[in-house]
């Protein structure tokens, strides 16, 4: 057995690909699973989008290669998204890097910008892999907790008078998931200030902005952002392309070309088939996304009878593609609970400690499921606790 690589030491497979396989294995024709545990969209992207994926596909000379940087006419729609939605003014050039899937970017930017043993604040709760990343990269990481009593936003007071001198990046996630939370202009901007402040990397992590969300913002719209600030985006959420893995990172010159450095050297540019395809997808109008956002209140409006149903809490004002509630205080463990859940009703959803410490009474329920499905979690679920006569915290998994 060859010894693995020390970085790797404190890194755990993903939750979702070590839990996905168990929910596959329990998937069965004639039982199956109802999934509200993942965030992948289940409706198609634009037909304009699919047929400029199939048109290039089919021409001549457009399968080799492409540039590190992508096509010109990407960036520049990627920039004009961001004129048009944020009001923010971007040179396509300089200050747009196409990725594959915004994921890559988490990593790419940490080899980026970190050295051994800087830290990285990184929210809890949280999305995982900002921790993974920074671990991968050979920082620290240094959590910073978002809790309900605060309306789950970040306690900017509180890290302002904390040393700050071995911070080099800062992970923000606004529309944050899993809480749903949206950030203000003038929050924003205080975190701009607080980075400019200790002179670090401060990255915001924005691919729900247009997701019932009614103001979207873009960090890069405070001033002396670009001097600190990256923002990472995708259409994987917005656009419903979450398996095409197209994303990029905007921000200023010098950033940009530090993480083209990392880039470059670990792919080869994407194919230019999806490349085009995100250029039809980006011209999507405003009534396509009103249309998308319709259907996400019906199935929020479902989501919020599943939660009742649980006896558990939430914020009915939350933005994203998730639903995000406490647990009731008589449920004792979570994670088994979930796990009855998923083995005796046959319901998915994902348990909160996968985000950190402060979401362990909490779970969240995905909204990438139809109304159809819904229902049916509903009553499955009534079902199951009518069955249980027994209280849920003192039965055990089958």
């Amino acid at each position: 057995m060859i010894k693995t690589a020390s970085r790797i030491a404190d890194i755990e497979e993903y939750y979702f690909s070590k839990k996905l396989a168990e929910v596959r294995a329990l998937d069965k024709p004639e039982d199956p699973v109802i999934n509200l545990g993942i965030g992948s969209p289940d409706l198609p992207p634009t037909d304009k989008t699919i047929r400029a994926l199939v048109q290039v596909a089919e021409q001549k000379g457009s399968h080799g290669y492409q540039s590190y940087k992508g096509i010109p006419s990407l960036r520049k729609s990627i920039a004009d998204q961001y004129e048009r939605v944020y009001n923010v003014t971007l040179d396509p050039e300089s200050m747009i890097l196409p990725l594959m899937g915004s994921k890559e970017g988490i990593m790419h930017i940490s080899m980026a910008f970190l050295n051994d043993g800087d830290e990285a604040l990184v929210p809890d709760p949280g999305y995982p892999t900002y921790a993974s990343a920074t671990k991968l990269a050979g920082g620290m990481v240094r959590p910073y907790s978002m809790k309900e009593s605060q309306g789950w936003g970040i306690d900017i007071d509180s890290l302002s008078q904390q040393d700050l001198s071995r911070v080099k990046i800062m992970w923000v996630n606004f529309p944050h998931m899993p809480t749903g939370r949206v950030a203000s202009g003038d929050e924003l901007q205080a975190l701009v200030d607080l980075a400019r402040e200790n002179e670090f990397l401060i990255v915001n992590d924005n691919p729900y902005s247009l997701i019932l969300n009614d103001t979207p913002l873009s960090i890069l719209s405070c001033n002396g952002a670009v001097d600190v600030a990256m923002e990472l985006n995708s259409l994987s959420k917005s656009h419903n392309m979450a398996g095409w893995r197209i994303g990029w990172v905007a921000g200023g010159r010098h950033h940009i070309e530090a993480v083209l450095k990392v880039k470059s050297n670990m792919d080869s540019g994407m194919f230019l088939g999806l490349q085009q395809a995100a250029v039809e997808a980006l011209k999507s109008d405003d009534l396509w996304n009103k249309n998308l956002n319709a259907t996400y209140r019906r199935r929020k409006l479902l989501a919020l009878r599943i939660l009742d149903a649980l006896d558990c809490a939430y914020a009915v004002q939350q933005s994203g593609l998730f639903v995000w509630a406490k647990v009731a205080d008589h449920v004792d463990d979570v994670e088994t609970w979930v796990d009855r859940l998923l083995y005796e009703a046959r319901v998915f959803i994902t348990p909160g400690f996968v985000f950190g410490k402060e979401g362990k009474r909490y779970v969240r329920i995905s909204l990438c499921a139809s109304e159809e499905l819904l229902r049916e979690a509903l009553s499955r679920i009534e079902g199951w606790k009518l069955q249980n006569v027994v209280p849920v915290n003192k039965m055990t998994v089958a």
